[in-house]
């Protein structure tokens, strides 16, 4: 059984969640801190289905969060995965371009990578080619010597058992019910929380609403598939991606290079019906499918940002022969039977403003004296998790201070 009180309540055992848990422990060690979950296991979701690259932080602007901790996370993760003995794969990641147009935007992620402070290398056609002999550039590329990759359950899971030792109690197989009067309903038992934070990642919106937060927010969920190469690990030495649209926070089809050696390519970022939609009708919920179905519909009418556009584009990624296709503007010598199986698939949860009818690009947090709610970790948010889980404390402890919420804890 759950114990009835807590003062930190932390909903969702994904790298977002743990990561906060694990510095609201350290800054207040004598406070309690618990954190549910309503899987059987830390990161069931995005957090176990990321791809497991640590970006750099060259494609978004100085002002952004994102820049700062997608810098700031590739040095913290870099850091935990050396000390601990994880295993990373350092290979590096060119970002090529397929043709005159993209060569020139090279340009604005050199200028965005200086602004942020990321080592980066430009490259021509040639040089790119020594570091990855496979590579297909127009006439230059960048080079990112600190991209690489780990395993992102084992990093979750060594983080969870490290904040378990600090004395954190996570409640697995516990969900989430609802809040009245400060009291957190589970299907477990109830909670009287002196804080909650919420990091649901696809449901942390209608969490929020229940606090009177996510008023002119909604999630909308895009499914990420990945094809598996059969060739041998080091037949790509390392990340291969084109260059970017700067208006979508996705990426396009890449060669992501895993811990062990072995590629992928991928992802889609196919809009979903449901928020959990990873394999045929698995974990379908009507109400979700009605109310995703008619937002998407008004989306495709009256979308501001090309929602028409990037959905049937996305949805061709379905066929296997479209991926590999768009994989095959990348690389030399790619062989269509090599790829053949398709990995484990993730939804990530992105935010969508009502109000301004546009898909949020940045980190946003809503919160106040009783809660604070995670509305939208994009992607790289793993690669963020331990510098953002410390802006997110910094910001309980700002809204906490003025109400004397989070001076108590330590002596509760």
């Amino acid at each position: 059984m759950l114990m009835n009180s807590c003062d930190f309540l932390v909903i969702g055992a994904g790298i977002i969640g743990t990561n906060i848990a694990r510095e609201l422990k350290a800054r207040h060690p004598g406070a309690s801190v618990r954190v549910i979950d309503k899987e059987t296991r830390p990161g069931a979701h995005a957090s176990g289905r990321n791809s497991g690259v640590l970006h750099a932080g060259f494609y978004y602007t100085a002002d952004s969060l994102k820049a700062r901790f997608t810098r700031e996370g590739n040095e913290a993760l870099t850091a935990y995965c050396l000390d601990r003995g994880i295993p990373l794969n350092r290979c590096g990641k060119l970002v090529v371009a397929r043709n005159e147009a993209e060569d020139r935007m090279l340009d604005e992620l050199l200028r965005r990578g200086r602004a942020n402070g990321v080592r980066l290398e430009e490259v021509d056609a040639q040089q790119a080619r020594e570091i990855e002999p496979r590579a297909k550039t127009w006439r230059r590329a960048i080079f990112s010597p600190t991209t690489s990759s780990a395993d992102p359950q084992q990093v979750l899971e060594r983080m969870v058992g490290e904040a378990q030792d600090a004395g954190v109690h996570f409640g697995f197989a516990t969900a989430y019910a609802g809040v009245k009067g400060g009291v957190v309903s589970t299907n477990r038992g109830k909670i009287s929380a002196g804080y909650v934070v919420n990091a649901a990642g696809l449901y942390a919106d209608r969490i929020a609403r229940d606090f009177g937060f996510s008023r002119h927010y909604t999630i909308l969920p895009f499914k990420g598939l990945y094809l598996k190469s059969e060739e041998p690990p080091g037949s790509y030495r390392v990340h291969i991606y084109p260059v970017p649209d700067l208006n979508y926070p996705f990426l396009g089809v890449h060669f992501t290079i895993k811990v062990d050696g072995t590629a992928k390519i991928g992802p889609t970022a196919i809009p979903a019906f449901w928020r959990e939609q990873y394999n045929g009708f698995e974990r379908f919920q009507l109400d979700e499918f009605a109310d995703i179905t008619r937002r998407s519909m008004g989306l495709l009418i009256h979308s501001r940002f090309g929602f028409t556009r990037l959905a049937i584009s996305e949805l061709r990624k379905y066929s296997r022969r479209r991926m590999v296709a768009l994989a095959r503007d990348l690389v030399h010598d790619l062989d269509p039977s090599r790829f053949k199986a398709w990995a484990k698939p993730g939804i990530r949860a992105q935010l969508y403003d009502l109000r301004k009818g546009k898909l949020e690009m940045d980190f946003v947090l809503e919160g106040d004296g009783r809660s604070m709610h995670v509305l939208n970790a994009v992607s790289p948010g793993w690669t963020c998790s331990i510098p953002f889980a410390r802006h997110v404390v910094d910001q309980i402890e700002v809204h906490g201070a003025a109400t004397g919420m989070v001076a108590g804890t330590d002596a509760a």
